[in-house]
């Protein structure tokens, strides 16, 4: 195991460094999620590639020069970005592009999952598969469990997930599940996350890092990729639903290695950020011109904020809104402003996108959507700027109809103050079998 670590960080070193935004050191342990130093502050990667070359791969891993692996890991999808005539034509914008990232065999894009997510889950557990890591836990709200476990399903490495109770129905794999843990707990996102972290520091388990995972970001940040690369500019504006804002760091971070490319632009995206109402945090701390969120001011009675929303993907209690590197410094340095959405304007978005473009969308999509909608109206973009639109998901039905579906069963459930002995206990049952071998 140790030998294989060295190794992979050797590997590492010639193909990428890894170094603190806040204090600029370079951080040696490969699956670090922080630096030695202990600043608050997101890690980042520095490819020795500064032009982006691509590789003969499908998906996403035709940008394997910046992604922190060195293989790809096989199937896999990736983003696909085209020119919206339809949801252009009805917004009045010349130059609406879209990027896809869910299943829509009719623009030759195959996530099997129906999100983004898997962008994150593909480098994640290559990644950990090369430097040899232990068995990553994930905590999810549906979409990110849903993604690591298709991906567990297709390849064999092993995961444990950790989803609240009621995201149980948004779990399924297309192939059969085999080296998956999964467990659910009572409350919501928040609670998921709380109870992740306890799991991941038993031994033999890992915390798959979240924000803080530079293979999750830089897997992300293959939309931005595919988006200048298909249309041959970054976009002049951005637009994406946020829960943890993770993704819209990854966009940002992916234009700025574009700027140094040379080839894409020397401008920054515009950022336009979107949360779904009544759930805003960021929202009401960016407004109010801070970058830390006041949990009293940003988001009084949380829980039943969470519970009203449409899509309770977008509902991180503890997103990396102020941390260095984090949405903050991104909208700064970037430019850009926040959006509340209401369900309703959601809804309509919904059917709006799905009559001029042929195809369901995830409902943090349909916020997105809504955003857009109002940045039109209120002369927010204007009809001959290039706009990216990050549709995180979508293409539902289509999967049920193309495709066999398997249901995840909990492999244990936690009870609101239980005791989690048991879910302990039978964990490690289930890591001392042979089958679960495959990471580490």
């Amino acid at each position: 195991m140790e030998d294989q670590r060295i190794a992979g960080y050797k590997r590492m070193n010639r193909k990428y460094r890894v170094r603190c935004v806040e204090g600029g050191e370079v951080v040696k342990a490969p699956l670090a999620l922080q630096c030695a130093s202990g600043h608050d502050s997101l890690l980042r990667t520095e490819y020795a590639r500064k032009r982006l070359p691509l590789q003969p791969y499908p998906g996403m891993f035709r940008y394997l020069a910046w992604l922190p692996v060195d293989r790809p890991l096989l199937p896999s999808g990736g983003p696909v970005t085209f020119q919206s005539a339809g949801l252009g034509r009805e917004l009045g914008l010349k130059n609406l592009f879209i990027s896809f990232s869910g299943y829509f065999p009719e623009r030759n894009t195959y996530l099997t999952s129906g999100s983004f997510k898997e962008l994150e889950a593909l480098p994640t557990l290559q990644r950990i598969k090369e430097i040899g890591g232990r068995i990553p836990v994930i905590a999810s709200a549906g979409n990110t469990g849903r993604a690591f476990a298709e991906i567990s399903a297709k390849t064999g490495l092993p995961v444990v997930i950790v989803v609240p109770e009621r995201a149980l129905p948004r779990l399924w794999t297309t192939a059969p599940a085999r080296e998956i843990f999964l467990i659910t707990v009572s409350g919501d996102y928040t609670d998921a996350i709380e109870f992740s972290n306890m799991v991941a520091a038993l031994p033999g388990c890992m915390p798959e890092g979240g924000a803080r995972n530079v293979a999750r970001r830089d897997g992300m940040g293959t939309v931005m990729l595919d988006a200048a690369v298909t249309t041959g500019r970054m976009p002049d504006h951005y637009f994406q639903a946020i829960g943890s804002g993770t993704g819209a760091i990854a966009a940002w971070e992916a234009a700025m290695r574009l700027v140094r490319d040379g080839r894409f632009g020397v401008r920054l995206p515009r950022l336009h950020l979107v949360q779904n109402e009544p759930f805003t945090p960021m929202v009401s701390a960016w407004w109010a011109g801070r970058s830390q969120i006041i949990p009293d001011i940003d988001m009084p009675d949380a829980s039943t904020a969470v519970a009203q929303v449409m899509s309770d993907v977008l509902t991180n209690r503890n997103p990396p809104y102020g941390i260095r590197g984090g949405v903050y410094d991104a909208m700064t340095n970037a430019g850009g402003t926040m959006y509340g959405v209401a369900n309703r304007e959601g809804h309509a978005a919904a059917l709006l996108i799905r009559e001029a473009e042929g195809i369901d969308v995830d409902p943090a999509a349909a916020v997105a959507t809504a955003a857009l909608v109002q940045s039109v109206s209120a002369d927010g973009v204007a009809p001959d700027d290039h706009i990216l639109l990050n549709v995180t998901g979508g293409g539902y039905e289509r999967i049920r109809e193309d495709l066999s579906l398997f249901s995840l069963d909990p492999s244990v459930r936690i009870a609101p103050g239980e005791d989690p002995g048991r879910a302990i206990s039978l964990l490690n049952a289930w890591m001392t079998g042979t089958s679960c071998q495959g990471i580490r």
